[in-house]
């Protein structure tokens, strides 16, 4: 089967599962949906927390120990590592060694010279070597996937896995840029982060979830916002020399990422694939966290 046909059906497939396990009718079944329900946070497994210094910056992470493969979770602009509560216990419990860093000028990491914020591989890259760790697995959201993308171009060989998350990823390519000029007017970049980042399910039915969503934004970045420098432009032919296995999502709500944007992205990653989560915005991990992490581990289990 031709590679464009096989992904085609890949997608597809997986869309459909995804959005089966959530909720929903199909044609053709009078069957009430399911009842959407929040998921509360769980309890945290235990971690130990540090801020490692390094070169040129000093950052905080988290870590679960242990000798299991190493996932590191890389946040998105609005949270930082604290972020990653519905994750960290179940990556624990399924026996991978989860790690979580706040970049440069995010909660608890130290800002540095905001003249000079380095370039965020060689900050990730000096970390991995901090804590002693061979090949990983990168689990990034947001604008962590642009910086986890350079970082799998810059350092392959240090890679195992890649599942980016309702990313942009940072393309320079005009007919990229065209699309996402359409999909959002200018205005929408002054409007609250909730609105931008959590579908209206979830604002609508998780008040607590959102207050907490809310409390962990507010405290990611306690002065200037620290954007780290690339190590080289992304632009689709970057993209398509990527070869380590990739989990590309996003939810059916994102108005950054929809579903459309993601299966743009996906043709030009021929080892992705794609899974689209019905019901969430652009925080998937967060708003459906236990379709989320049974789609990371599945993943990661099969690689």
């Amino acid at each position: 089967m031709p590679l464009k046909s096989q992904l085609e059906r890949r997608m597809f497939m997986t869309t459909i599962a995804v959005g089966g396990a959530v909720g929903g009718t199909s044609a053709g079944n009078a069957s009430p949906a399911p009842v959407w329900a929040p998921v509360p946070i769980p309890e945290q497994a235990p971690a130990h927390e540090a801020v490692a210094e390094l070169p040129g910056t000093r950052l905080w992470y988290w870590d679960t120990g242990g000798i299991g493969r190493p996932v590191i979770l890389m946040h998105a602009a609005t949270h930082s590592a604290a972020g990653w509560v519905y994750q960290q216990p179940v990556l624990a419990r399924a026996g991978y060694r989860a790690i979580g860093y706040s970049r440069r000028g995010y909660f608890r990491s130290d800002p540095g010279d905001p003249a000079n914020p380095g370039f965020a591989a060689d900050d990730l890259d000096n970390l991995i070597q901090h804590l002693k760790l061979g090949k990983v697995d990168l689990v990034a959201a947001a604008l962590g996937g642009f910086f986890a993308l350079d970082f799998a171009l810059a350092y392959p060989d240090k890679v195992r896995t890649l599942t980016i998350v309702s990313s942009l990823m940072g393309i320079t390519d005009a007919d990229y840029a065209a699309v996402n000029a359409r999909l959002r007017p200018p205005f929408f970049a002054g409007l609250p982060h909730e609105f931008q980042e959590l579908s209206p399910s979830y604002r609508a039915g998780n008040p607590e979830g959102l207050a907490a969503w809310l409390e962990l934004e507010h405290q990611a970045v306690p002065d200037v916002r620290i954007i780290p420098q690339s190590k080289q432009p992304l632009n689709w032919a970057r993209l398509e020399t990527i070869r380590q296995p990739t989990l590309l999502m996003t939810g059916e709500s994102d108005l950054y990422t929809p579903p459309s944007l993601l299966r743009m992205q996906a043709q030009h990653m021929p080892h992705a694939e794609v899974a689209t989560i019905a019901e969430a915005g652009h925080s998937p991990y967060w708003e459906q966290p236990t379709v989320f992490n049974r789609l990371l581990l599945n993943f990661l289990a099969r690689h």
